[in-house]
């Protein structure tokens, strides 16, 4: 489809003063670019609709109606995507027709718009064209781009949204965690993000507001993430708050849970699958239970353990406590050479310090 986009510029940007000292630590979602996109849907989830009013404007506060449906019922997704400053001055994403796609796959649990990829990345494209100077150039740092859709329609009948609105944002990111050093995560008993037929796989702000309770138990513990296991399945280890796990053996098989309808479909973890196996590992995606890591660790057959996301990318896993037991770190401080190894790969190929041989970046401006 052709939509074209109408850009209105802010008229009082951020000095360039200012932007440098953003940019000089800019942390994660503390700082928003100058500028946003919008598109709006109207139409019907059976008759079908019409995408329209495509524009750049000045980033700002929104204006709702109180009975817009998103605040009652939740029609709501959203989407994480990273844009990179190459050593040339061009600014590429990574893999954005996977985020489309997962988008689109989210729409389709919460029954909002289908959005044609090529207009997900030319929205991308579009805001990062007018924001380019907001890209940071630092090593581990990125523009991070969070495109998410809402139901706007003022109506309080329970039912599928006839109005719906797609937004991106921006916020130039250094890395999720500092520097990549392992990090303890909290095990969860008594929470669970997910459960099956719900919303696990998809990327909504729900699943993520189902995990706070769990994340404020694991801080209070002094654990940075959370993980959530599934009880009905021999307490099978499901993902993080915001990333999939992997564990890696000494035989140098890697693997990663199975993904059951409750699991995020990551992109980070469908690239490192890629990576791993053109490493020459074997990759399993599989039930991987509670037992299966206590007992992995103690005999010494697990040897590392990390999480990744779009956020983090790669961070090494440290210990996992919980309330009566503990499970030692397997990889030490250093996180593990397959954890490091598929890290400075993965990055590198974002960033365009290592061959792009997939052809994963798309270039934006």
């Amino acid at each position: 489809m052709t939509v074209d986009f109408t850009v209105t510029r802010n008229t009082n940007p951020t000095s360039p003063e200012r932007r440098a000292e953003i940019l000089a630590d800019p942390g994660f979602g503390k700082h928003f670019t100058d500028h946003m996109v919008r598109i709006d849907w109207h139409g019907d989830h059976v008759d079908g609709g019409e995408w329209s009013n495509a524009q750049v404007l000045p980033y700002g506060p929104l204006s709702l109606d109180p009975a817009a449906s998103v605040f009652h019922y939740g029609q709501e997704i959203f989407e994480g995507i990273k844009a990179y400053r190459q050593a040339d001055g061009s600014i590429t994403t990574f893999r954005p027709e996977e985020n489309a796609a997962r988008l689109n796959k989210s729409a389709q649990r919460l029954v909002l718009p289908n959005l044609p990829e090529e207009l997900f990345t030319e929205a991308i494209r579009q805001l990062v064209s007018v924001d380019a100077d907001w890209v940071p150039s630092g090593d581990g740092e990125s523009l991070y781009l969070r495109p998410f859709m809402i139901s706007t329609e003022a109506f309080l009948g329970i039912r599928p949204a006839h109005a719906v609105s797609f937004f991106v944002i921006a916020s130039p990111a250094g890395n999720y965690f500092g520097t990549p050093k392992p990090v303890d995560i909290w095990l969860s008993t008594n929470y669970a993000r997910a459960g099956v037929g719900g919303t696990g796989e998809a990327k909504c702000g729900g699943n993520y507001a189902a995990s706070l309770a769990a994340q404020l138990e694991g801080e209070a513990n002094g654990c940075k993430q959370v993980i959530f296991k599934d009880p009905n399945r021999d307490d099978a280890i499901e993902e993080l708050g915001g990333m999939n796990v992997f564990f890696v053996f000494a035989d140098g098989k890697i693997v990663t849970p199975e993904l059951t309808g409750t699991i995020l479909r990551g992109i980070t973890r469908k690239s490192i699958i890629k990576l791993a196996q053109e490493r020459g590992h074997t990759v399993e995606e599989r039930r991987f239970t509670l037992d299966e890591w206590r007992q992995g660790v103690a005999s010494g057959e697990i040897t590392e353990i990390f999480a990744c996301g779009t956020a983090a990318v790669i961070t090494p896993v440290g210990k996992l406590k919980a309330a009566d037991f503990e499970i030692s770190s397997p990889s030490g401080e250093d996180g593990g050479a397959v954890t490091m190894g598929l890290r400075e790969e993965l990055v590198g190929m974002q960033t365009g310090k290592v061959e792009d041989r997939f052809g994963w970046n798309v270039k934006l401006v």
